[in-house]
């Protein structure tokens, strides 16, 4: 038999087409020929019955059912990527001057095309929408929370970007400056003018840093917070600033390698929150009022608010329990502004001293029933710390705790209580961190996380969550191949992992000057606590209900098996839409699943004006799971009609 000559693999390659054994070129006798046509035949008729019965769906052409050489068993809707097929585009092309108006530009044939949102949709924040807001309570803000529209209230357009948007400034550039015509507007230019928020310069807006309780920078307010407590020795990597404005807080203390979830609510600070995102900041929109917010119990190592305006001692102190709730053992709540050094600033807020004085007695009590200790109080700044655990906390002080059986780890839609979090029990030592010690940055990231070595995240042990951290740094190497702008410093910065599960694509992605959105959904098993202690941020998601943020918010998107999750469950358009609005304009997309799933979801990114192609599985061309790469195209409201 002659030698078979093997092709070089190549990450974007086909399966090989089968090489036919010698006996079929050779003259057959009728007999034998009919006896291999009849093994082929039962061959194939055997894998259809085999994936209709025992694999739980009807058989397509993408099925590999063939076990013996009789026809090429792969996708025959040639969406599978080869060396020799068109590549895709991940560069940027509009970071210097502002592009065309108009529809987008033109994509393959799709079943269904999605037209563009009217103009006025350049901003449209699905749950925080302002006109379906007024038909709830303001009452402790809630018409400010999510809300979400109904099915037949979905949108089914794509979110344009105003007329000449132009590819963010790079980081660290981003930091300091954003484009005018992005975020097209000057309210917070005036009315936080004197406080060095922001200032508007030409054609970009130049951020000082400033904010109202540290008019001379983030940078030396910070440096006055790490002469309070240590900021530099890794034990504090995670942070949550309440009411963040444009987060020049969270943006500073990203080169202290402290990561922040910023959040604010969508009100009259017009685009606070936009503003921190085309910053290369992470923020969502957020507020504290009725329900928990969206992260589980334990997740934060110091906790922010500088005149965040949240009244802490009303409602009964739900508002600080919530704060305890999210905080970790020993971490810090800092607080400056109202009331604090109210003997100094009382006239500048316009209050009375008695009143001012009433508030802070409040705080202090409400601090006391959740066992924290006032650490510090110096200047303009306060610091509070929880306690390691609750042995030591003595039941005249201590206020109600909530039900043992309570899920402290549930923050979807979940309502505020008027109770204090338990913490996990400890033994008899005082100085055992309840639910486990946490390593120091940057070993937290490797490290087994104690969620996941005390057997409370489901179905994951130590051992699998080390082989899942393996397997992620082989996946994204992978990704670089054939996207090597992952590999070029300063095209992606906001990436959001949509099925995140224990971290592994952002922690493989942690040495890049980028930060990830680690997103659970409340419908996949919580691991959302086990990626808190690895020192990443994320959020939990419902992804059949729009994300709490703006449009343009993300320059990557990543999702590993999230439509197979999704399945059934609502509709596959409504959820790659809400990816497009939440995708910038050439911000690229890898999506991981069934091939069968691939092709479906190819044919609705097509009609989103994608730029897609299917490639093979990092192991290989034989693995069903394929790989979904993507660009969306560049394509803004026409001329004439910028926000005003």
């Amino acid at each position: 038999m002659a030698a078979v000559s093997i092709s070089p693999y190549h990450p974007t390659s086909k399966p090989p087409k089968p090489t036919f054994p010698a006996l079929f070129s050779q003259r057959l006798n009728p007999y034998t020929f009919g006896a291999v046509l009849l093994l082929c035949f039962s061959s194939y008729f055997l894998g259809v019955w085999h994936h209709g019965h025992g694999g739980g769906g009807a058989t397509s052409a993408t099925n590999l059912v063939s076990i013996i050489p009789c026809a090429p068993a792969t996708t025959t809707a040639a969406q599978i990527n080869t060396p020799g097929g068109k590549a895709l585009d991940f560069t940027t092309h509009h970071a210097a001057k502002g592009g065309g108006g108009g529809t987008a530009a033109g994509g393959p044939t799709a079943k269904r095309n999605f037209p563009p949102c009217a103009s006025n949709f350049s901003e449209y924040t699905p749950c925080e929408d302002r006109i379906r807001s007024l038909r709830f309570k303001r009452d402790r803000l809630i018409y400010r929370e999510r809300h979400c529209p109904a099915k037949e209230e979905i949108v089914k357009c794509r979110v344009p970007a105003p007329f000449g948007y132009r590819n963010p400034f790079t980081w660290p550039a981003s930091r300091d400056y954003a484009w005018f015509a992005n975020v097209p507007h000057k309210h917070l230019t005036v009315e936080k003018a004197v406080q060095n928020w922001i200032s508007y310069e030409g054609d970009r807006f130049r951020f000082p840093g400033g904010g109202t309780m540290f008019p001379d920078g983030a940078d030396k307010y910070i440096d006055d917070v790490g002469k309070l407590i240590n900021l530099k020795d890794g034990s504090i990597r995670t942070a949550v600033d309440t009411g963040c404005g444009v987060a020049s807080w969270g943006a500073y203390l990203l080169s202290r390698n402290i990561l922040t979830m910023s959040f604010a609510p969508r009100d009259t600070h017009e685009a606070q929150v936009q503003f921190a995102l085309e910053r290369g900041v992470p923020a969502m929109i957020g507020v504290l009022a009725s329900k928990r917010l969206p992260y589980p119990s334990r997740a934060f190592d110091m906790a922010h608010c500088s005149r965040c305006l949240i009244p802490w001692a009303e409602s009964e102190g739900q508002y600080l329990m919530e704060v305890d709730r999210i905080l970790r053992p020993g971490g810090y709540w800092i607080l400056s502004g109202p009331p604090i050094r109210w003997k100094k600033y009382w006239k500048g807020w316009e209050r009375s001293q008695e009143d001012l004085k009433s508030e802070q007695d409040k705080i202090e009590a409400v601090a006391k029933s959740l066992c924290w200790k006032k650490y510090v109080e110096k200047g303009d700044i306060a610091i509070w710390q929880k306690p390691l655990n609750h042995f030591g906390c003595s039941k005249s002080s201590r206020g109600n705790f909530c039900p043992a059986a309570q899920d402290a780890d549930k923050a979807w839609y979940t309502k505020l209580e008027t109770c204090v979090t338990n913490l996990p029990e400890v033994s008899a030592e005082e100085e055992q961190v309840a639910g486990g010690k946490l390593a120091k940055w940057p070993q937290r990231l490797t490290s087994v996380p104690p969620r996941i070595s005390r057997g409370t995240v489901k179905g994951v042990t130590a051992e699998s969550f080390q082989k899942d951290t393996q397997l992620w740094k082989k996946r994204v190497a992978y990704y670089k191949t054939v996207n090597n702008q992952l590999d070029h410093a300063g095209r992606y910065r906001n990436l959001l992992d949509m099925n995140a599960g224990l971290g592994g694509f952002a922690a493989a992605m942690v040495k890049d000057p980028v930060w990830v959105m680690n997103v659970v959904p409340v419908h996949s098993i919580n691991t959302l606590g086990a990626v808190y202690e690895r020192g990443l941020i994320g959020t939990y998601q419902n992804w059949c209900e729009a994300m709490s943020t703006y449009p343009r918010t993300y320059d990557l998107l990543h999702a590993d098996r999230l439509f197979t999750l999704y399945d059934g469950r609502c509709e596959m358009e409504d959820i790659l839409l809400e990816m497009d609005r939440v995708l910038r304009p050439e911000g690229g997309v890898i999506l991981r699943d069934d091939v069968d799933m691939l092709v479906k979801i190819k044919k609705i990114t097509d009609g989103l004006k994608w730029e897609s192609k299917i490639v093979d599985h990092e192991d290989g061309p034989y693995e069903r799971e394929k790989l979904l790469f993507a660009v969306k195209s560049y394509w803004t409201a026409p001329a004439g009609s910028q926000l005003t």
